[in-house]
């Protein structure tokens, strides 16, 4: 099934999250003819270039032989292409190269690069998010050197955090540091999991580093970040030799096959310090934040990709008596329908939770006014969570959904139905599991400013449900948001009011609830923005937000309630008990 990019989706969501409002005060020449120009010039390509090697990707891989590592057949000349198209630097700073446009279209961008080819994406992925930790963190010689070559493309970036006896506790990192003597360090250890952590698609791949040095604080406090280049670069920023780290294998995944995912050897590897020493965990939080927001990206993309294929399935395959179909086409069955049309509804509502935090994240950076900065800032760090967890639910929600829609033809691979799926359940894991994002929102999140930034968002959810009530034909969504935020409001407040296992046994049905609660309020807010369009489209907007209100919306309360459960029985059950 080819894939088609949604380029009118993308762009409709931009505009109705404030995308137009902001290129209007902070990127004046940016008109939304243009946006539309990129978004399809983008859709073309990935359309063309990329999805053609999904299938490859994943039933051939990513090949290790001899301490190196082969990217997936086409996977090389894609990336390059990708690069020659300067799609690498669409959102970076043109003081290192970029193109300087706004994050949320650079996002919108990389939903169509992940939907056509999830296993590439990763590769530029990452690289976007070395970018934003040099852009504030490097040394002068790394921006002068270093970040130009990663904005254009040219080298690509990593992250190295996860040990075998580390992964979401940061404070067990092992890795060494130990400075050489002339001002830089040598770095020895062993990191897993390290996406694109070696390939052939590029000249140079730019690690950053997770290290303590010998005489560093015990926990994350005595934790400093590094650069360690695959080849090392001069003072005139020429290639040199091979530094002292290689891949000592690549992992053997459930899903994305075509992203060779790494363990690195660091053998004494020549590396520089970014930032301060023993504040590399605040600094790597930089990439780490921009990763997070990446894969909610990744989360739509992928139950787009999911989508539509069943939607072509569902149109093709003839089964039984359809009530709405005279041929049998299973499109035509109620509960089928009904399934589609929940998976387009959850997609447009991800989507739109994710690139409301991109336009938040360029409020926060370019606004003039500084409370405008300071609000945009605060609810970006209240999204970011909940567009990294919930969408990436959403992403195997759909993919699964997708699965079922092909019947028993869905579990055979030749299909290409599982593929999704199995690409799709990393990305609640990775970058964070949405656990760990679950506890970041009820820890750190919605407490901020004592539940201010709650209240603030709660009030904009009613003034919409209070329009959608009035406005004929949307009155139910109007009635059931409303009850929607009553319930998160309600929730919020229990977090708030209680600390330790009892929040946060209730985490993670927290940020459920309020993904769904906010992600009805984006419907909601695209339903009213086509208020008297009669085309099928624009049509099609409100009965999305009508089957996501009867869908999702409606259990909202019963999702408050088992938020403030409390503990008791968690902590009450015994494994012995558990295991029989």
């Amino acid at each position: 099934m080819t894939f088609r990019a949604p380029v009118r989706d993308l762009a409709f969501a931009l505009k109705t999250v404030g995308h137009s409002a902001l290129m209007a005060q902070a990127f004046p020449d940016l008109d939304e003819d243009t946006v539309l120009a990129v978004l399809e010039a983008a859709g073309a390509f990935t359309e063309s270039e990329l999805a053609p090697l999904n299938r490859k990707g994943d039933t051939e891989g990513a090949k290790y032989a001899n301490g190196k590592v082969t990217a997936a057949p086409g996977f090389a000349a894609a990336y390059q292409a990708f690069v020659a198209g300067g799609w690498n630097a669409l959102s970076s700073d043109p003081e290192y190269g970029g193109q300087g446009l706004t994050g949320a279209l650079g996002l919108a961008v990389f939903e169509m690069v992940h939907a056509s080819n999830m296993a590439f994406g990763l590769c530029p992925m990452l690289t976007q998010g070395a970018i934003e930790a040099l852009a504030l963190h490097g040394t002068e010689r790394q921006k002068r050197l270093v970040l130009p070559k990663l904005v254009s493309g040219e080298w690509t970036g990593t992250m190295n955090l996860t040990e075998p006896q580390a992964g979401s506790d940061l404070a067990a990192v092992a890795t060494r540091a130990e400075p050489d003597g002339k001002g830089g360090y040598r770095l020895h250890g062993q990191k897993i999991y390290i996406t694109w952590g070696d390939h052939d698609a590029a000249d140079n791949i730019c690690h950053l580093v997770l290290a303590r040095l010998p005489d560093a604080p015990p926990g994350v406090k005595g934790i400093s970040l590094f650069l360690a280049t695959k080849r090392l670069v001069d003072d005139a920023g020429n290639l040199g030799d091979p530094n002292d780290l290689r891949a000592g294998s690549i992992e053997h995944k459930l899903g994305i096959h075509g992203s060779p995912t790494c363990v690195m050897l660091f053998e004494g590897a020549q590396a520089e310090l970014v930032g301060e020493l023993n504040n590399g965990i605040a600094h790597m939080f930089v990439m780490m934040n921009a990763a997070r927001l990446q894969v909610g990206v990744q989360g739509v993309a992928i139950a787009e990709r999911a989508f539509q294929q069943a939607l072509a399935f569902a149109q093709e395959r003839k089964q039984g008596r359809a009530a709405w179909a005279p041929d049998g086409a299973i499109y035509g069955h109620p509960d089928v329908r009904r399934s589609l049309l929940l998976m387009k509804a959850k997609i447009e509502a991800a989507r739109a939770i994710c690139l409301s935090t991109g336009v938040l994240n360029d409020v926060a950076r370019l606004a003039v006014d500084e409370a405008a900065r300071a609000v945009a800032k605060a609810r970006a760090e209240l999204f970011t969570p909940i567009a990294k967890a919930w969408s990436t639910d959403i992403g195997v929600e759909v993919a699964s959904m997708g699965v079922q829609i092909h019947g028993g033809m869905g579990f055979i691979e030749e299909t290409g139905a599982a593929q999704h799926y199995r690409d799709a359940r990393i990305a609640p894991i990775y970058e964070g599991t949405n656990g760990i994002q679950a506890i970041d929102l009820v820890g750190r999140k919605a407490p901020m400013e004592n539940g201010a930034v709650v209240d603030a968002l709660a009030a904009e959810m009613h003034e919409t449900a209070n329009a959608l009530s009035g406005t004929p034909g949307l009155e139910t969504v109007g009635a059931r948001l409303e009850a929607g935020v009553a319930a998160l409001e309600r929730a919020t407040d229990w977090i708030l009011a209680n600390k330790g296992p009892n929040a946060l046994s209730g985490a993670t049905p927290y940020l459920k609830l309020a993904g769904d609660v906010v992600g009805g309020w984006m419907l909601g807010l695209q339903a009213l923005a086509l208020v008297g369009a009669t085309d099928d489209w624009s049509a099609s907007k409100a009965a999305l937000a009508r089957v996501y209100s009867a869908q999702i919306l409606a259990q909202a309360p019963g999702l408050a309630e088992g938020v403030m459960e409390g503990a008791g029985d968690y902590e009450a059950v015994s494994a012995h008990a558990l295991g029989g």
